[in-house]
């Protein structure tokens, strides 16, 4: 009889939590209308954003029917009525949330469409904030109570100057004319910031001599640069023959290796272009060895009656092992520019890390098609 009345217990028990575990399955979120912002207990004093790091706001959650991860995002505007507004980029998981006094001043500026820090305010003016919440997934978007910091101190705070992560090439030796959609993608050197690189052919085309241009974006736009803005040394322009107004005009026809670095000058990008000789190398075990960079390692350049469509060749392996290749740049290791062809395309490293493998045998060759972006191991 006292087996019975456990099993019993025990059915009862299995029941209980099936059916919490059910009800819980079975939640649907609600949508609050509003949630609160609190105001800080610090409110009338002046916020003075420069020399502050972070402004410290609370609130209390979204009621979402039940407990849920909530993500917040600061809205700041200098109007109660919020027509204009910007989302402050850092979102947060708290409830408590250290606000950057330096994204406040940035997203400032524009609210307040100043272009000159001599016309910022020096004096203390009204910032309104409110919180966007939402859960995890992206639904169910609150927004919450406005709150003003009745004085704020600001300043012409910009936002700070990066590198551009891309750089692309475009001209009459594209395969659309000057058409960024088929624009050269460069590129970039492995553990420095800004610097590109790209082996090119700038041969005529049609008659005409090649003419290029670069842009971080693949638009025409203000950060489109050409022979007014780019800084080219001495010795690029007397091997590619550089001439032009606003195009980068090749006066010697040929294939290139075409480097851009990037310089921050205070809110300004310098471009430095060199124009080098299309020295490409073969490297490692199938080379004989290791960190020699000499003629007998050299790629044969093809003609320049070939045209773009036609592939750089290595010297023949001497060895059995790993094909390894590269460009090479002055205070760069080797690896900064190495490649390899990977199922007949060309794979570049770039700023990632060691790449796949590819192993070849002695008497066999690497073509490779920069143009195409291709390549083969016979």
């Amino acid at each position: 009889m006292k087996k019975i009345y456990n099993i019993m217990i025990l059915l009862a028990c299995l029941t209980f939590f099936w059916a919490c575990e059910t009800d819980r399955d079975n939640l649907t979120a609600l949508t609050p209308d509003s949630f609160v912002l609190n105001t800080p207990p610090y409110v009338t004093g002046i916020y003075d954003l420069r020399n502050t790091e972070t402004v410290l706001l609370t609130t209390s959650q979204p009621d979402y029917g039940f407990t849920a991860a909530t993500i917040y995002r600061v809205q700041i505007a200098t109007q109660n009525s919020f027509e204009e507004f910007v989302t402050l980029p850092t979102f947060f998981t708290s409830a408590r949330m250290e606000v950057s006094a330096a994204e406040m001043a940035t997203a400032l500026v524009g609210l307040l469409g100043i272009e000159n820090e001599e016309d910022f305010p020096t004096e203390t003016f009204p910032v309104f904030i409110r919180l966007s919440a939402e859960l995890t997934n992206g639904s169910r978007q609150v927004l919450s109570n406005i709150i003003e910091l009745p004085k704020v101190r600001s300043y012409f705070a910009l936002d700070p100057m990066v590198m551009p992560e891309n750089m692309y090439l475009v001209g009459n030796v594209t395969s659309d004319d000057w058409s960024w959609d088929s624009a050269t993608s460069m590129v970039p050197v492995w553990g420095k910031p800004g610097k590109f690189w790209v082996v090119q052919y700038l041969g005529k085309v049609g008659g005409d001599n090649a003419a290029i241009k670069f842009n971080s974006a693949r638009a025409w736009n203000e950060t489109a640069f050409g022979i007014k803005t780019a800084d080219i040394d001495d010795a690029s322009k007397a091997l590619a023959g550089i001439s032009g107004d606003d195009n980068i005009v090749i006066g010697n026809p040929g294939w290139y290796i075409v480097v851009v670095t990037t310089e921050i000058s205070g809110r300004d990008y310098i471009y430095h272009v060199q124009f080098l000789e299309p020295k490409v190398y073969l490297t490692g075990d199938t080379s004989g060895g290791w960190d020699t960079f000499d003629a007998a390692r050299l790629f044969t350049v093809p003609d320049l009656s070939l045209g773009a469509d036609a592939s750089f060749v290595s010297p023949a392996f001497v060895g059995n092992g790993e094909i390894r290749a590269c460009i090479k740049l002055e205070g760069q290791d080797w690896w900064h520019t190495e490649f390899i062809v990977l199922n007949g395309k060309l794979a570049y490293r770039g700023t990632g890390g060691d790449q796949d493998r590819v192993s070849g045998s002695a008497g066999q060759k690497l073509h490779i098609n920069f143009t195409k972006g291709t390549g083969k191991v016979e």
